[in-house]
């Protein structure tokens, strides 16, 4: 699985370049099985799981060709398509973003069996909203005795569905098949993350009918047949919020390029409570500074401040694991409160075996009590986001530390050890 190997402790400096988003990318290239046109998406992240997702595409009969690093083309004709059954499971089973397969494969082929998704290994992710809102436009949904996932459907019809909690896969697989249903469907509680809304604008490129793309409601009007198209994915700011967390760990002064600034207001609204700021510097670069306040804010009452997550435009649950470790490096205490995932925050185990003053209060919620002066030690990414947050700790940590399982990290990181270099970073990948 490789292995990074990390000498800690100085600030870092320099410029890195923002990467497309993974989330806007995966679901992007199973929206390419909607048409029998060739797609070509840029800005494609070189990363672990879009590599199993074009394998994925592959194994159904697509095309796939690599324009450049970051440019692909897909035609997935049905003419070509192989059979739904005999999607491999060593590949669904390795990203949760395999049940983006599901909403076109059931629109384009009428049915799907599909082994349950993998990934992350962060707490129970139930796929209730996938089921009710694929049996609300038409479909039978099961599982086989043998753990299947069997989706077959008649006809796809519009209609209005309340989506129970505003699930971002949830809503880009209901987004896709509704676009080749008869009728109208409106979706509301919808998610609206910028990945979502990606996605939803790829799909009016390709001819669909969609209204109230960034907002929590929906319109979709169902076609007969989506064309092809040339899309470009946007940048991802998860990878800009770990990045901030970086230079505000180590102490460094980080020059951020290819950032969309639209998506970055809520990040640095984060990043204020712990006492970091940024700077838009142009039209598409934020600067984080060496010199800082560093200290944590106060509740208004004088209390400990609380920074928690929340669907789209609240605080990514992805970058709760980031802000932990910078909250260590922090001048106060904050109350971190992750409520969407039920073992996310056991990663913090292996902060506390590295000197950090963390109280874990239960799986959701832990005290943070900084600065503490981190050290050096063997640990082991549990999954992407926690696994940046180790490499930060490593990093602004004394001495030399080696983080396992590297696999996990670089699923959604594209080129992290070659990124880390560029600005001074201390760091070797290993086999």
């Amino acid at each position: 699985m490789g292995a990074y190997v990390i000498t800690g402790g100085k600030p870092l400096a320099g410029t890195i370049s923002i990467s497309g988003n993974k989330n806007a990318a995966l679901p992007c290239l199973a929206a390419t099985l909607l048409t029998d046109e060739r797609i070509v998406l840029r800005n494609i992240p070189a990363i672990e799981d879009v590599k199993i997702m074009l394998e994925l595409l592959k194994s159904l009969g697509s095309s796939v060709e690599y324009l450049d690093a970051n440019t692909v083309a897909v035609t997935s004709s049905l003419s070509n398509c192989r059979n739904t059954n005999e999607i491999p499971h060593h590949l669904v089973d390795a990203i949760r973003a395999s049940i983006l397969l599901s909403g076109p494969l059931v629109a384009r082929r009428k049915k799907v069996l599909l082994p349950p998704p993998g990934g992350d290994v962060i707490g129970l992710r139930r796929l209730d909203t996938h089921f009710a809102g694929l049996e609300a436009l038409g479909c039978t949904c099961k599982i086989t005795s043998s753990g299947m996932l069997e989706i077959t459907e008649k006809k796809l019809q519009g209609t209005r569905i309340f989506l129970e909690e505003a699930s971002v896969t949830a809503t880009e697989n209901l987004v896709m098949a509704a676009s080749l249903s008869s009728g109208t469907t409106v979706l509301v509680n919808a998610a609206c993350e910028p990945h979502v809304q990606d996605v939803c604008t790829m799909l009016v490129a390709m001819g669909a009918n969609i209204s109230g793309i960034g907002s929590n409601v929906l319109t979709i009007v169902g076609t007969d047949s989506l064309s092809g198209c040339d899309f470009t994915i946007g940048s991802d700011y998860m990878e800009v919020g770990s990045f901030i967390g970086l230079a505000a760990a180590t102490k460094g002064e980080i020059l951020l390029e290819n950032v969309n600034l639209e998506h970055v207001s809520v990040l640095k609204r984060g990043f204020q409570k712990v006492g970091i700021e940024c700077v838009e510097t142009g039209s598409s670069s934020l600067f984080v500074p060496a010199l800082q306040a560093r200290r944590v804010k106060k509740a208004l009452d004088g209390g400990t401040i609380k920074l928690d997550d929340a669907p789209w435009p609240g605080f990514p649950a992805d970058l709760l694991s980031i802000i932990t470790v910078v909250a260590t490096q922090m001048h106060g205490t904050v109350l971190i409160h992750e409520k969407m995932y039920e073992t996310r925050m056991f990663f913090i185990d292996w902060l506390v075996r590295m000197g950090a003053d963390i109280i874990l209060c239960d799986p959701h919620r832990a005290v943070v009590n900084g600065p503490s002066r981190l050290k050096n030690a063997v640990v082991t990414s549990p999954d992407v986001r926690a696994g940046m947050a180790l490499v930060i700790a490593a990093l602004c940590s004394q001495g030399v530390s080696t983080i396992q399982n590297i696999y996990q990290i670089e699923r959604g990181y594209e080129q992290l050890a070659k990124k880390l270099l560029g600005v001074g970073a201390s760091i070797e990948r290993i086999e």
